[in-house]
């Protein structure tokens, strides 16, 4: 019975949420039984364009490393923020949401190249908060039970702990930016005088 609860209370997920948490789980679980290498899974252009494997496009944003506290620690946060965009900014929104994730994707993929990085997934979670945060900018996050700061401050209290656990500071940055681009394009130049909606979500996400 318990099960089954938790797998309705899954359910009740939104479905952009409940898609790519489920893709992370599965492609690390996936890596765990040895069913897969992260070898196949990391961004390379060279692989991407001349040997047509297209699938790294997507699989680099799907690994978040092995299963260990670093892991459960990034789907937390995935999981929450992304549940949180959907359900309160992007409510109603889907095709929205989906292009948030391609515009961001295809930014990190091409910023990520230059700056060496072959795994996105951090980056894309970084965005995710960045973007929950400036919208919420008077909720009070409690970290962990240690720190109380406003919502705007919750990217760089990640990006200090994801130091902490060993990560790249520059993976970090990298979402923090391209989230600051989108909420800018999205959020702030549209009320802008002489300003516009410049992000027009394509025809065929509705």
């Amino acid at each position: 019975m318990a099960g089954q609860g938790l797998a309705a209370g899954f359910l009740q997920v939104p479905a952009v949420t409940r898609a790519y948490t489920t893709a992370c789980v599965l492609t690390t679980a996936a890596v765990q039984l040895e069913l897969l290498s992260p070898f196949q899974l990391y961004f390379n252009p060279h692989l991407v364009f001349r040997k047509f494997q297209v699938w790294r496009l997507i699989t680099t944003f799907l690994f978040f490393g092995p299963l260990g506290f670093g892991f459960f620690f990034n789907m937390l946060f995935v999981f929450r923020y992304c549940r949180m965009l959907e359900e309160g900014s992007f409510r109603g929104r889907k095709a929205d949401f989906v292009f948030m994730f391609l515009f961001g994707g295809v930014l990190m993929t091409l910023l990520g190249f230059l700056g060496s990085l072959f795994f996105l997934g951090q980056a894309l979670m970084a965005m995710l908060v960045y973007v929950w945060s400036r919208r919420s900018p008077q909720v009070r996050v409690n970290f962990f039970g240690l720190l109380n700061f406003q919502a705007p401050f919750l990217p760089w209290a990640l990006m200090g702990f994801s130091m902490l656990l060993g990560n790249s500071v520059l993976t970090d940055l990298l979402g923090i930016v391209v989230g600051h681009i989108y909420y800018f394009l999205e959020d702030v130049f549209p009320n802008q005088p002489g300003g516009k909606r410049l992000l027009l979500t394509p025809g065929f996400l509705w």
